[in-house]
């Protein structure tokens, strides 16, 4: 009978195709700078389009070469600030060959890479601050690793909650102005209700603990049961910091859970001072959401979910069905299984990607590199000022810079001239920010979450915009 079903006939024939694969790849990542975004061509759907005959491996690489590798998002290249995207790592390309060649399930059971990824939970709490007995688990992002967060604040206050559901409970959770859409897609989703979800106003940039305190006992006097508080590490419009070290203190005289969304301003707990001090206190918290493919820099997706009580998170997500059991010996052994702290079973080796980036560059190296591109903003904000028809949005804190290029016109001519200087930018392929508003204008922003920009790159993009600006 003849073989049938998925078979590699030729291995010499697919070893030479992978070895041309490898080498594109590590061109397109060497010569990053070359290769910036650019619109995508009208037909790329219907080259896209899944065939049903099977082509073999040479017309695939040919394929990924021609019509993949030219249309990506854009954030390898050194003068991509657009939001907040990592730009990846070359080490990301030799974990994502042993990930493929290994193909593990992190769900649980006994086999290295659950070792791998309790090594890198135990780097990274301590990095925080947190106590050894904190637990971890490493998810797609910082918006699931909130979700993740909240159910096991939930479980703190209604014990029965997995069972029973929340009912007629009016759960409250509160945070600051700006607070990132995570936490308002994470209380829709759990059931709490974006109503409950009480904006807090700053003061100076920060929460306003006064202000927390006043609303919790307003909502207590309503009915409402208080239990979460968020406080940002790193807001995505301005890079704003919370002062963390005073909102425990207000979270633990409140019976608050804090939660801290860290995205990608938990990272400045590696960074050199003056920076490190602006997350001062993240390890005081409850539980914090963070990424490791925004600005620790490796490939997409990466984040991870870090809790104090290690049995709060246990109790949020462990469930085991008779399939599941586990055993004192053989493969289904190695407690404890990581998908009894969070939401999926079946999982991908994310820990590899952080695990080999450290081999390979160092801590020291992603110091020096986070520290930089708050420099850079740092410049940016300079070369800004030192325009005379352009302006600030808001001082500069950390990585991010928002400002206007005509200052001199209307807010809404401001607003028309920066949204089609970032678009000009982005097509022509010299430099990518995107969009915020700020004083009730659009302004250009710049997150510099880049580990390839340098000095050259944010006067070269600021020459392009003052340039834009004078059409």
């Amino acid at each position: 009978m003849a073989e049938k079903g998925i078979k590699t006939q030729d291995w010499a024939a697919f070893r030479a195709e992978a070895q041309r694969m490898l080498e594109a790849a590590l061109d397109q990542m060497q010569q990053a700078a070359d290769r910036p975004w650019q619109p995508v061509p009208d037909d790329i759907g219907a080259r896209y389009a899944v065939t049903a005959e099977a082509l073999g491996p040479q017309a695939a690489v040919d394929r990924i070469i021609r019509d993949v590798l030219p249309y990506h998002g854009g954030n390898t290249h050194p003068r991509f600030w657009g939001w907040v995207q990592g730009s990846g790592l070359a080490s990301d390309l030799i974990s994502s060959l042993a990930a493929a060649a290994v193909n593990a399930n992190m769900g649980g059971r006994d086999h290295g890479a659950n070792y791998m990824e309790r090594a890198v939970v135990d780097w990274t709490r301590a990095r925080m601050g947190m106590p050894e007995s904190a637990s971890g688990i490493l998810v797609t992002g910082t918006s699931q690793a909130t979700v993740i967060a909240f159910q096991a604040a939930r479980l703190r206050v209604l014990k029965d909650l997995r069972k029973q559901g929340q009912g007629a409970v009016r759960l409250t959770a509160y945070a600051g102005e700006g607070v990132h859409n995570a936490t308002l897609k994470a209380v829709e989703l759990l059931g709490i209700g974006s109503d409950n979800l009480r904006m807090v106003p700053l003061a100076d940039g920060k929460l306003d603990c006064a202000a927390l305190a006043e609303m919790v006992a307003s909502d207590k006097a309503e009915g409402a049961v208080p239990f979460l508080v968020v406080g940002n590490a790193g807001t995505v419009d301005l890079g704003l910091f919370d002062d963390l070290n005073a909102l425990a203190d207000a979270a633990a005289a409140l019976g608050l859970w804090l939660h801290v969304d860290g995205a990608f301003g938990a990272w400045t707990r590696i960074a050199a001072e003056p920076y490190r001090s602006l997350s001062d206190g993240i390890g005081r918290a409850d539980s914090i959401a963070l990424d490791f493919h925004k600005w620790m820099y490796v490939g997409y997706d990466c984040g991870m979910a870090l809790l104090r009580n290690e049995e709060e998170h246990r109790a949020a997500f462990a469930a085991r069905p008779a399939y599941l059991e586990g055993a004192e010996r053989g493969l289904a052994g190695g407690e404890p299984w990581f998908c009894d702290y969070g939401i999926d079973l079946s999982r991908g080796n994310r820990a590899l990607k952080v695990w080999t980036a450290l081999e390979t560059y160092g801590e020291a190296a992603f110091s020096e590199a986070i520290t930089g591109n708050c420099e850079l903003a740092a410049l940016m904000a300079a070369e800004v000022e030192a325009q005379p028809q352009m302006a600030l949005g808001a001082p500069v804190v950390s990585n991010v810079c928002v400002f206007t290029a005509r200052r001199d016109l209307a807010p809404e001519a401001q607003s028309q001239v920066n949204a089609r200087i970032a678009q000009t930018l982005q097509e022509s392929g010299e430099a990518v920010f995107s969009t915020t508003r700020a004083g009730g204008r659009v302004m250009l922003r710049a997150a510099i979450t880049n580990h390839r920009s340098r000095e050259a790159d944010v006067r070269a993009a600021i020459a392009a915009v003052v340039r834009e600006a004078s059409k």
